[in-house]
């Protein structure tokens, strides 16, 4: 049997005025849209790993009491399984603005109707669920 890892991350569905922000990817990381958020790293909590990284990735700061629940990713690439954890919030403090510019281009809001074409296979999915009321989905990558 081969071996398995298992990663669990964070990811953040932020509103603002109708719209979700979604940060533009550099070409050489894709170059399409996806979710702030990452890895929850040894000894943090998933809310915890998602206030750090929308820090680091966007310039916001989330608290935990904002930041609710919606769905549950598992996601199998390979060997690789992912449980990926999303929240919603609708308040933050800070200037929005991608930081970490190796890794994005820019940070976008978008009406959830009106979403880009370049956005990643595994965030259409996931707002699709999200937005039929699904607490749960999963997602094979191939």
């Amino acid at each position: 049997m081969p071996d398995t890892t298992t990663t669990i991350k964070a990811r953040l569905i932020l509103y603002h005025k109708g719209k979700i922000l979604l940060l533009e990817q550099t070409k050489p990381n894709g170059g399409n849209y996806t979710l702030v958020g990452g890895n929850v790293e040894e000894r943090e909590f998933a809310r915890q790993a998602l206030i750090r990284e929308s820090f680091e990735e966007a310039g916001i700061r989330l608290r935990e009491e904002d930041l609710q629940l919606v769905h549950v990713l598992h996601k199998i690439i390979d060997e690789e399984h992912r449980i990926v954890l999303y929240f919603k919030a609708y308040r933050w403090e800070g200037e929005l603005k991608a930081k970490e510019t190796h890794k994005f281009r820019r940070a976008e809001w978008f009406y959830l109707e009106e979403l880009p074409k370049n956005l990643t296979e595994t965030v259409r999915h996931v707002l699709k669920e999200y937005r039929l009321g699904n607490i749960y989905s999963e997602y094979l990558k191939r």
